[in-house]
């Protein structure tokens, strides 16, 4: 065995270090195979653990002793049944024997030793604490009278452990359910309480009340060592933990005495924090205690007088936390957070009494109750700081909740005494509302950022539910406080930039507030509803203001955007830009507006972030309220803003280490320059009745890109360089924004539509195209490409489409898997954009593409990446087919170029519908074989049944490759063992062949009735009365009742088979 022991230490030893090579991975091997086996080695374990030399110290150091320790655990936690005797004997004599001289592992020994407990307390050892208590007491041949305080440490861990393991939800929610440990910590709970909670509770308290008494002399001896205060400080601590992690499940009797309330009142009031802290969770956990009777709670509450407790220190602990002014004690306000977390359950716990107590006086002694610590909530939750203050947010909701509640089961005005609740709590929100007066927005941590904004959020989910009580209420408070500060600083009065900034956030977020408020423009003005064609012959200046229009209005009479503070003028732009709609009704506040956004405070500000923020905040304004722009002051802001348009590239720093590709990190980032390109169409669109102009002025905005462009084609060709490239992707990409400013190509064109400078995007796409040439094998020189012609053909319509088959052959000459998707999609755009005058490049494109995505699709694959290639380019491959077939472009699966494809095309269609094990695909798949029929299954003209539909696309014979393929393969998903009709997905897919079924009887006609009545379904087995049935409701029903009943039929029939 000591061999044995000393191999264990020496593998600890080189398991430790990694340096040590193969013996290091064999070191940790080995150690995990006797971890593995406990159930053998746990005597090894045991050894190593106690063993000492001959002079009595420990043999084995302590990393071995731990590693002995997980050991003995792993073998007692996963005890079912009893230790024999041999095996208990061992044990526990040997860990007792350990107990007598101070540990140095006392925290995981104590584990062991409750594990150990846990395994036999109940059958073999029910003498647990009797044998413990033997040790704590002092020997009668010592001169030593009180309890040793190294055992007494270690009694308090093993209960703490003891109470964690049977009683606290927390943990035993964490871990793995177990019927069996389940059972045996019910057993061992109650086993506890009947046989030794009261002589626990009585040494606890001995222990505590010895040590504090003790205490209070050190504390008086000014010759009393540190050392050994701390030693009593440290008994006192854990014996108050050790109390409050019972409190919760012994009787309330032993935890609530004239004893116990006093001293634990004294504690929360100790000098030492450690001790304050563990009396507050003390008590917490005696107040959350559960009882049966309300009226027994009720009387708890009222002997404990908690109320009047926390009132009284909160108030001391306040005048402290003034007094240190910005010295901040951590430690202090931990106990502030503490006293609030107790003050939270009081009010949880008097919550219930009042609204769930089933005896009337009992609910009114609990509203009286709860009435009387409102306010030291209140105080609470105004606390600067904001963990502080969190802790109350429970109690606040549930008391909120409460009211809300009442409300809805009453008519008669609020009470009083709730209403001024409510304004003391709206007061107090806004308050907490506010950043801090020191913080610089423009320096600050990102986690102290979001920290703020997290606490807005809940501070907002709590006015919301004031609102929901009284809503007139929380509307004045926040006009009242954002009118007064901005008329405050109107009348020259200094105020702080954190006020300014809330005055600003509460206008923000009046839209949501003021619920009363309609949409559109009558939510600022009081004007008459009128239809939408005549809101241009109604003057809105002249009729009053809405509230949230006099607020609105108050920004820009009050002149707040030129406050000098960021942060307020960012609020401000965030506001404005938010609200539309105002300036549809006060339209001389645009030019205001506009003339911060585009300043230095705005678009010309010298922080990126800010210009960052801004871009978008202008694109927003300019999009809502581009009607209400003059000419000439779109003409002011293109001139106004030309110097931002300047091409900006920042290229990161790429670790040489890591795999990373630098175009991919230097264009992957959203670019929100973009969104200013994109304002410059939209501002340039609104000349479009003078076409010449509006040529002029897009020529010269993309002028200087063009020419950017060309510059850095030539730069890329003389160095090979990184930064041409990203800069030719971001030109293209900002030419292809600057289209997206300009409304759609309308379909069909309008008699009176003015076309936008076509030549000019001509222009633009050809040196797109050039770039695209030259650069053809960068992938984000094709994305970018991608981009900018959708948004142009969207601009253009079919004006360019010469330009397609060109543009293809380069995206396509150096293609990869990853940009399939993407390709499909342009592609899928182009054919919605686009129709009828797609069909030259569709008919060569669709064959190669077809080839390629069915290889796709049957490939095997490997791998998470590659299983969700696959199935985002198959779906987006469908949705193409399905656009195709639905448009005028179906022809082309039969054109002379592609029509030896249209055959294998619709094998590879039923293979994906026949695949359960990717549903959207399958529903796709089943969509495109209904449209199919729709298209090429019509009758021939000429035929008996005589449905030839006009223009009909019929295709000779397609009739039996729907009847011997198509419903065949409807049919056979239907019974596939693994269809899950529980599952949502496919319920669309069942929905789906239903669609597809009656599709088939409504294009074919009687033929197909016939078909399903006396032909397929006969032979799939079924009755002559239910083939009747079935072929009847698919010809009657309207669609939607016969996917209803479609899957309802499926679903019953798969319950009986």
């Amino acid at each position: 065995m000591e061999q044995q022991a000393d191999q264990v230490v020496r593998a600890i030893v080189i398991a430790s270090d990694p340096t040590q090579g193969s013996l290091h991975q064999q070191a940790l091997e080995y150690l995990s195979n006797i971890q593995q086996n406990a159930g053998e080695t746990w005597n090894l374990a045991l050894n190593l653990f106690v063993d000492t030399t001959p002079i009595g110290e420990r043999k084995h150091p302590t990393e071995a002793r731990f590693f002995a320790l997980r050991v003995l655990d792993d073998f007692l936690e996963a005890r079912s049944e009893p230790l024999d005797e041999k095996s208990f004997d061992t044990l526990r004599r040997m860990l007792l024997a350990y107990i007598h001289p101070n540990t140095l592992l006392r925290n995981k020994f104590s584990h062991t030793l409750t594990l150990l407990f846990l395994a036999t307390y109940l059958d073999q050892w029910p003498t647990f604490f009797t044998d413990i208590f033997a040790l704590m007491r002092p020997a009668e041949s010592t001169s030593q009278t009180s309890f040793n305080p190294h055992v007494s440490l270690l009694f308090f861990h093993v209960v703490i452990e003891i109470s964690e393991e049977v009683a606290d939800q927390i943990i035993k929610g964490a871990r793995q359910f177990n019927t069996d440990r389940h059972v045996r910590d019910a057993r061992v709970r109650d086993a506890v309480r009947e046989r030794d909670a009261v002589r626990i509770n009585e040494a606890v308290l001995t222990i505590v009340a010895d040590r504090v008494e003790r205490l209070q002399v050190l504390r008086k001896n000014t010759t009393a060592t540190g050392q050994e205060t701390s030693e009593v400080l440290e008994v006192v601590d854990w014996g108050v933990r050790t109390f409050g992690s019972y409190a919760g499940w012994v009787d309330i009797n032993l935890t609530v005495t004239p004893t116990t309330i006093p001293l634990l009142f004294a504690l929360l009031s100790d000098p030492s924090l450690s001790v304050r802290m563990a009396a507050a969770g003390a008590l917490r956990r005696i107040v959350s205690k559960g009882l049966k009777e309300p009226s027994d709670k009720l009387q708890l509450i009222k002997v404990l007088s908690l109320g009047q407790v926390i009132d009284s220190l909160e108030e001391r602990t306040r005048a402290e936390q003034i007094a240190r002014g910005d010295d901040t004690d951590e430690g202090e306000e931990s106990y502030r957070e503490a006293l609030g977390r107790l003050l939270n359950i009081l009010g949880l716990e008097l919550i219930k009494l009042a609204d769930d107590a089933p005896a009337d006086e009992v609910r009114a002694e609990g509203s009286r109750l709860l009435q009387q610590i409102l306010p030291v909530m209140l105080r609470y939750m105004e606390d600067e700081y904001d963990d502080t203050c969190s802790t109350i947010f429970p109690m606040l909701q549930t008391v909120l909740a409460s009211y809300k509640r009442s409300r809805k089961l009453s008519t008669v005005p609020l009470d009083k005494h709730k209403r001024v609740f409510l304004a003391s709590l709206q007061a107090v929100i806004l308050k907490k509302m506010k950043w801090e007066e020191g913080a610089d927005l423009d320096d600050i941590d990102e986690d102290d950022k979001a920290a703020f904004e997290l606490l807005r959020k809940e501070l907002r989910s709590l006015m919301d539910s004031v609102l929901s009580i009284d809503q007139d209420l929380v509307v004045d408070a926040i006009r009242t406080h954002a009118l007064q500060t901005l008329q405050l600083y109107a009348s020259g009065a200094a105020i702080k930039w954190n006020d300014a900034e809330l005055a600003i956030y509460l206008i923000f977020i009046f839209g949501e507030i003021n619920k009363s408020s309609t949409k559109g423009r009558s939510a600022f003005s009081q004007a008459p509803q009128v239809p939408k064609e005549r809101r241009k012959e109604i003057d809105y200046a002249d009729f009053a203001l809405t509230p949230h229009g006099e607020l609105l209005l108050a920004l820009f009479e009050t002149g707040i955007s030129a406050y000098p503070n960021q942060a307020v003028v960012m609020q401000f732009f965030e506001t404005v830009a938010r609200y539309g709609d105002f300036f549809k009704v006060r339209k001389q506040c645009i030019v205001p507006a506009l003339e911060a956004m585009v300043g230095v405070r705005g678009l010309h500000n010298p922080q990126s972030a800010v210009r960052a923020r801004v871009f978008y905040l202008f694109h927003r304004f300019i999009k809502d309220n581009q009607r209400e722009i003059s000419l000439e002051l779109a003409g002011t802001l293109l001139e106004g803003i030309r110097e931002s348009l300047t091409i900006r590239v920042e290229l990161p720093e790429v670790d040489p280490n890591e795999p990373n590709d630098p175009l991919t990190e230097a264009t992957t980032t959203p670019d929100p320059q973009l969104y200013l390109f994109e304002t410059v169409g939209t501002l340039v669109h609104l000349f479009f009745k003078t076409p010449d102009q509006s040529a002029a002025l897009l020529l010269s905005v993309v002028t200087p890109l063009l020419e950017e462009l060309s510059a850095n084609l030539q730069s890329f060709e003389g160095k090979k360089d990184v930064l041409p490239i990203v800069k030719i992707h971001h030109v293209i990409m900002a030419l292809g924004n600057i289209a997206k400013g300009f409304p759609d190509y309308p379909t069909p064109v309008p008699e009176d539509f003015v076309f936008p400078p076509l030549h000019v995007f001509r222009n633009i796409a050809q040196a797109i195209l050039m770039s695209l040439g030259a650069m053809k094998e960068f992938k984000v020189v094709r994305d970018a490409t991608r981009f900018a012609f959708a948004r142009i053909f969207a601009t253009t319509g079919p004006e360019v489409t010469d330009l397609i088959p060109t543009l293809m052959v380069n995206l396509l000459a150096h293609f990869e898997g990853s940009e399939l998707v993407d390709f499909i999609n342009f592609v899928n755009l182009l054919v919605h954009r686009l129709q009828q005058d797609l069909f030259n490049v569709l008919d060569e494109l669709i064959g190669p593409l077809n080839a390629h995505v069915t290889n796709l699709m049957f490939q095997p694959v490997t791998g998470t990446d590659d299983i969700l290639t696959h199935s985002e380019s198959k779906r987006a491959y469908l949705t193409l087919l399905n656009n195709v077939v639905s448009s005028k472009l179906a022809g082309i699966l039969l054109s002379d170029r592609n029509k030896e494809g249209f055959e294998p095309l619709l094998q590879s269609m039923l293979q994906v519908a026949g695949d359960v094990s990717d549903p959207q695909s399958q529903r796709a798949a089943f969509t495109f074989l209904s449209k199919s029929v729709s298209v090429w299954g019509q009758p021939l003209p000429g035929t008996a049944n005589g449905d030839a539909m006009s223009g009909s696309q019929g295709v000779p014979g397609f009739e039996r490759f729907v009847y011997e393929n198509v419903v065949p393969t409807a049919f056979a998903v239907l019974s596939v063992p693994e269809l899950n009709i529980k599952d949502g997905q496919v319920l669309v897919v069942l929905q789906e062949i239903a669609g597809l079924l009656q599709t088939v009887g409504k294009v074919r006609g009687q033929e197909a009735y016939k078909f399903f009545v006396s032909v397929f379904l006969p032979a799939q087995n079924w009755p002559a009365e239910t083939a009747l049935e079935f072929t009847t409701k698919m010809g009657d029903l309207d669609s939607k009742q016969f996917r209803k009943y479609f899957a309802d039929f499926v679903r019953a029939s798969r319950s009986t088979s």
